[in-house]
């Protein structure tokens, strides 16, 4: 067990002070910079709150693993139940990821009445009402502040601070890998490859980056932000996304010419027949707060109509900023457990409907490769009408024989716009659909 020790002689605990026990499940990079700062702040954090937090199991896959902390006899293992049963441990902290046997991990460590914070945005995205469910239960809370943007303070004000607006929409930068891509290409005139190495380089993409540049890490962020934001789950499976991986240098000058910049951004909308999540490249006008956030940051950008909009943003992974925000919650968590009241639950899902992405209304820029020749833009005016598509600008360029054909269209259905898209197959002239990103827009 650590001891933790005073530092400054001239310190003395308060008789208020109470110890609290820590269990951890995963030592990586959150958490062992967690156990530092439990261990090395402890004075600190005692001074502003009151609380003596004392580590005194941590669960691990690889015991033999050397870490970034001092390691007292005893105190690892790798049975990860053994933390959560430990009858010295009052809280119980998820950094191990994934989704086995994580879930049954905190599902366990609720059971038992114990609080439990988690940094898992997979696990809550898709088990997130059965362990919220089990948290009422239990009266004990669940946090998840570092689940969704890291060092942004995100979950706690969407789910207490404006828990009275009827928030309308939210967008997010909450994937600093695709950011970090998309930024080196639109000012560098990177390519997509050479962006990722250099991102692999600096750490700022995992060796196997396939969550982050494909969009599914944003979309399990965006199902939890889409959750709290209109008070009705959305799970992973409800978030429609895509990646960064067709993005090429030439849409990111075309964007330019346009007055916009390329971003991953996931879009959750309340709409009049329901709500909707999804995730994919957009063109951002510059005028835009998230057109600004470059490289690895993240940002959220909240509209209500009490609050107008507001903007979030920091670095959004890392161990140090991951790690405060887990640390807030323990320290809350801490908190209410020893104020001894029944814990009511933050967050109140009620049932709604989830609105399909075929049905959401968005905009889309286009870039085709057509033979130029007369009549060929005649031709696929006639094919997007045809499916219900109206287009709001046609930028043309020739090359030899053949036209670089940029169509920026009207909001109208995602299934109309693939419609119209369909059509185009039909046509001869048109040789290649080099892109298709979206252009975020009101959408109304």
């Amino acid at each position: 067990m650590h001891r933790i020790r005073v530092a400054n002689r001239h310190y003395r605990r308060s008789s208020m002070e109470r110890t609290i026990g820590i269990g951890l499940l995963g030592a990586g990079t959150v958490g062992g910079t967690l156990v530092r700062r439990l261990i090395g702040e402890s004075d600190a954090i005692a001074k502003k709150t009151g609380l003596l937090f004392d580590v005194r199991r941590i669960g691990v896959r690889d015991l033999g693993r050397s870490r970034a902390f001092e390691i007292t006899e005893g105190l690892l293992t790798d049975d990860p139940f053994a933390v959560v049963s430990d009858p010295t441990v009052d809280i119980v902290v998820e950094v191990m990821g994934g989704l086995d046997p994580a879930g049954d991990l905190v599902l366990a460590a609720l059971d038992a009445g114990k609080p439990v914070i988690s940094a898992n945005k997979e696990l809550i995205s898709a088990r997130g009402p059965e362990l919220i469910a089990a948290a009422e239960r239990a009266g004990v809370p669940f946090l998840f502040e570092a689940a969704v943007g890291g060092g942004i303070p995100i979950i706690r004000p969407l789910s207490e601070t404006l828990a009275g607006e009827t928030v309308t929409r939210v967008l997010g930068i909450v994937n600093g890998t695709t950011n970090y891509i998309l930024t080196k290409m639109a000012d560098e005139g990177s390519t997509y490859a050479a962006a990722l190495e250099e991102a692999k380089e600096l750490g700022y993409a995992e060796p196997d980056p396939t969550a982050d540049v494909s969009g599914a890490d944003a979309a399990a962020k965006a199902a939890i932000l889409a959750s709290l934001a209109f008070g009705t789950w959305v799970g992973f499976e409800d978030v429609h996304y895509e990646g960064i991986e067709a993005i090429a240098v030439e849409d990111m000058v075309f964007a330019a010419d346009f007055g916009y910049t390329i971003k991953l951004i996931a879009v959750c909308d309340r709409t009049g027949s329901g709500v909707s999540a999804r995730v994919h490249p957009a063109m951002v006008p510059v005028e835009h707060p998230l057109a600004s956030i470059r490289g690895p940051m993240n940002a959220v950008f909240i509209e209500g109509p009490a609050i107008g909009s507001l903007l979030f943003a920091g670095p959004g992974a890392g161990g140090d900023p991951t790690a405060t925000a887990v640390l807030g919650d323990v320290i809350d968590a801490a908190r209410e457990m020893l104020a001894g009241a029944q814990v009511a639950p933050r967050i109140m899902m009620s049932p709604g409907e989830i609105v399909p992405f075929e049905d959401v209304r968005t905009e889309w820029y286009m870039h085709l490769m057509v033979d130029d020749q007369p009549g060929v833009l005649a031709t696929i005016a006639s094919g997007f009408g045809q499916a219900g598509v109206s287009i709001r600008s046609v930028w043309q360029e020739g090359v030899d024989s053949q036209a670089a054909l940029i169509v920026v269209t009207h909001a109208a259905l995602e299934s109309s716009q693939r419609a119209a898209l369909a059509s185009l197959e039909q046509i001869p002239e048109v040789l290649e659909v080099a892109a298709i990103i979206r252009v975020l827009g009101d959408e109304s």
